[in-house]
Parts: structure tokens; sequence; C-alpha cells
């Protein structure tokens, strides 16, 4: 039975490891490809300067958009890379001009962007609705179930513990 707790340990510690594996790469500031932003410089932001930066972000958007089929525009999985690649392109000229972003110029650009781009996008009222109950009942018990096995190892390893020491 020791070595089967010994099993158990191992693979709950590897679980660990692999989930913080997994989850690591997911936020936005880990990501190791990002360029370091600039930061903005004290002073007074160029809006002229601004104008244009956004306009040329907005003509890559465009572009890309234009090569995804005008159906599919109001389903962001077929255009988030795109528009990964605008938000980002905003934010670094915004930012390397000496400009905060957002700011209220830039809100108001983007905003423009997508009256352009996503005005037929309707927007349906999601219902929310309970889950299936064999869902339910598995988020309700697999949590519960590991709560009471890891109960019941630590106890079992405090008792055994004046033999192993």
């Amino acid at each position: 039975m020791d070595k089967n707790a010994l099993t158990v340990f191992q693979l709950f510690i590897m679980i660990i490891f692999v989930t913080t594996l997994m989850t690591s790469g997911l936020s936005a500031s880990e990501n190791k490809w990002m360029k370091e932003l600039a930061t903005p410089r004290p002073g007074k932001c160029n809006e002229t300067a601004l104008l244009t930066e956004m306009e040329m972000c907005g003509e890559m958007f465009q572009k890309d958009m234009m090569q995804i089929d005008p159906e599919n525009w109001c389903n962001i999985t077929h255009f988030i890379g795109e528009y990964n690649v605008f938000s980002i392109c905003t934010e670094y000229r915004a930012e390397s001009i000496g400009c905060y972003w957002p700011n209220p110029l830039v809100e108001s650009y983007i905003i423009r962007v997508h009256r352009h781009f996503f005005s037929n996008c309707t927007m349906e009222q999601v219902v929310p609705v309970d889950p299936p109950d064999d869902t339910l009942t598995a988020l309700i018990a697999v949590p519960m179930l590991l709560t009471l096995v890891m109960i019941a190892l630590v106890v079992w390893r405090s008792k055994r513990s004046d033999l192993l020491a």
C-alpha cells in the first residue's frame, strides 16, 4: 500500500507540474515573443502623429480583414489573429510616439473600426441556463472526492509517520 501512496503522490505532483506549464504561457505579460513596448515620454501627446499611426494600423487591419469572407466577420474565431495584431499595433505605435494607450483618441478610432467591420453583427441575448445534471454532478462530485481522498491520505500518512521515522 505504501508503494501505491507514493505513486498517487507522484501522479498528483506531475498533474500540478503539467498544469503549471500549460497555463504559464497563456498570459499576455509572459509572452517572450512580444517586443518590450516603449514607455510613453513625459509631456504632451502629439495627436496628429497618433492619428496617422492609427490610420496605418487600421489600413493593415483592413487589408487583413479583406482576406476574410465578410460572412465570417461576426465570428471572432475567424479574425482573432488579425485583431490581435491590430491591437498590438495601436498600442506599440501610440506608446512609441509618447502617448498613453489606451486613450480617448485611440478608443474613438477603434470604435470607428468596429462600426465599419462589425456593425452588422447582431447582439443576441444569451439566456444563461444550468448545465445538464450529469455535468453538474461531475463538477460537484470530482472536487469533493479529491478533497476526501487528500484528507484520507494525510490522515493515513500521519498515522504511519511513527513507523517511517
